[in-house]
């Protein structure tokens, strides 16, 4: 399974100024394409949105962030589903201390802090020499030994660490790219409103049998293999998958999606004019009314 990628993250975000400050100037992460859809009806802002990407490189070889903004939507309900993101990056700390950026220290050299919207960060103080300072993310789940089974025997995963009594596991495709904690909790995993999507690639010729391989083995599909256009980009195969714990995963044809998700010089440009243009926040103010809460 080495030709398996890790590749994103996907947040719901209510604030997007705020969120944009977080992940370039306190994490130092770029914007590498960015998407607005203009298919507003019975309102202005119903039905707009916009997603950008963003990271410390390019996709083909570090794990990013969707950031998925809905205009009409200001909050979204967290749930116990995301336990957080570790970044190793002493200039992430050193720029969060510069800007005032509210920051814990949980362990030594280690700090928490959180992205507007509540997502957990964890920022180790250290650079590593590797490419992407994106190490993990973790996700809750309610059975480890049932995750274990499915992450690893029908994903295809490999155990980097395991610790019974901490009821935590650290899965991945290969050493070079950002790994899968898994994270035992009492009860169940609440995803709430604000709930994610990671997302990996696999060779396109891979999908059939990965679905295939779960419906024998009777898993949820939530969305079944599908070819998805991107008007002047590449057509991707995808299909999205539920986990025992109703956790997303997206799984895209590696080869298109290598085309698609190419660095537009023009992202950042692009996330700060639709924010300058987002008059949202006057619309829902001079009709009095609240922006809802996902």
């Amino acid at each position: 399974m080495a030709t398996r990628r890790a590749l994103h993250f996907v947040f719901k975000v209510g604030n997007r100024f705020q969120t944009a400050r977080f992940y370039r100037d306190v994490l130092g992460m770029k914007s590498e394409y960015t998407c607005i859809t203009e298919d507003g009806f019975l309102k202005p802002y119903d039905g707009k949105w916009s997603k950008t990407m963003v990271g410390f490189g390019p996709e083909d070889d570090h794990f990013v962030a969707e950031l998925t903004y809905n205009y009409g939507i200001g909050d979204y309900k967290l749930g116990n589903d995301f336990m957080g993101l570790t970044v190793a990056s002493s200039q992430a700390v050193s720029n969060a201390r510069k800007l005032g950026w509210p920051l814990t220290e949980v362990a030594e050299g280690v700090f928490e802090t959180e992205a507007p919207g509540g997502y957990k960060f964890y920022l180790q103080n250290c650079s590593l020499p590797q490419s992407d300072p994106v190490l993990k993310v973790t996700l809750a789940v309610s059975d480890l030994q049932k995750s274990l089974n499915y992450w690893c025997n029908l994903l295809g995963m490999k155990i980097y660490e395991k610790d019974e009594e901490k009821q935590r596991a650290l899965l991945g495709y290969a050493d070079n790219q950002c790994k899968l904690e898994l994270q035992g909790v009492k009860g169940a995993v609440d995803h709430a409103a604000a709930f994610g999507r990671i997302a990996f690639s696999c060779p396109q010729k891979e999908l059939p049998g990965l679905e295939d391989l779960m419906k024998r083995e009777k898993q949820k599909i939530l969305t079944p293999l599908v070819s998805l256009d991107t008007p002047g980009k590449a057509t991707v195969q995808v299909v999205i998958l539920a986990d025992p714990d109703g956790h997303e995963i997206c799984f895209v044809g590696d080869e298109a999606f290598r085309e698609l998700s190419k660095m537009d010089p023009e992202g950042s440009r692009l996330l700060d004019d639709a924010m300058a243009a987002d008059k949202s926040d006057e619309w829902f103010a001079k009709h009095n009314k609240p922006k809802a809460s996902g």
